[in-house]
């Protein structure tokens, strides 16, 4: 028994010191802003990088995740006669919900995982102990760069999302199940608040791409420089964000709707 609560108490000071890392890590990044603002290109690189080459995947999820609410919100509606708030429910469900989270799922399995296999194969090669040692902070020119771009990129991806997800409902309820459009369109226009439903999804999806680029950055930079340790923190990266999106979204939708 004793064994059990030593091994316990060791896994908890385990955590909070990587805990206590990946909040210095933070702040280093934090104070790189400077310079990027003296080298914008850097940002811009790494917008492309993470955000660009991450919108196929976006937009093809958007698409069909769309069409699929508006098939399953056709067949709900159909049965109390609500087919006209079709276009009202399919909105409400990407700009609210599937939006912000499934955009930020895919980034977290695409960009994240990227980032921490890139970051951890320059610790693995050396490269971040040869820019100290060129007197260059990698945290400022490499971390900071890569934070700041998945932090701008996650709220534009959700709102590509939706704007597919919307498009894919409109095409398969105006299209496919002879949805007056007229009606899909005003009953969205209606019933889609700015600041309740459209606001508060932007604020989920810049806490959503702060909270996984963070993880995605700490791992890669915190990993054992090895083959088998830059695997294992690209593993943790999807998982520890999917959880963490998942329950940030049962917080904030709380806070939000309470």
């Amino acid at each position: 028994m004793i064994g059990f609560f030593a091994k316990l108490g060791g896994w908890g000071l385990q955590a909070l010191t990587r805990l206590g890392r990946a909040h210095l890590l933070l702040l280093s990044m934090m104070r790189g802003l400077l310079e990027i603002l003296r080298r914008p290109r850097l940002l811009l690189d790494q917008v492309f990088s993470v955000g660009v080459l991450t919108i196929l995947i976006i937009a093809v999820a958007g698409l069909f995740v769309g069409m699929v609410l508006g098939l399953q919100g056709f067949y709900i509606l159909s049965r109390f006669g609500g087919e006209t708030a079709l276009g009202l429910m399919v909105a409400a469900s990407l700009v609210r919900e599937l939006g912000p989270v499934l955009t930020a799922l895919l980034f977290a399995g695409r960009a994240g995982s990227a980032l921490t296999a890139e970051i951890g194969l320059m610790k693995a090669t050396e490269q971040l102990s040869g820019l100290e040692m060129m007197a260059v902070n990698p945290e400022h020119r490499v971390l900071a760069p890569r934070f700041f771009a998945g932090f701008l990129s996650v709220p534009l991806l959700a709102a590509l999302f939706s704007m597919l997800g919307v498009m894919g409902g409109w095409m398969v309820g105006g299209g496919m199940l002879s949805v007056d459009q007229g009606a899909f369109w005003n009953g969205m226009q209606n019933g889609i608040d700015f600041r309740e439903d459209i606001i508060n999804g932007v604020i989920k999806s810049v806490v959503f791409g702060f909270v996984c680029t963070w993880i995605a950055i700490f791992q890669g930079y915190d990993c054992v420089p090895t083959s088998e340790g830059v695997s294992r923190a690209t593993t943790r990266t999807v998982v520890h964000s999917s959880l963490a999106v998942l329950g940030l979204d049962f917080v904030l939708t709380a806070l939000m709707f309470s």
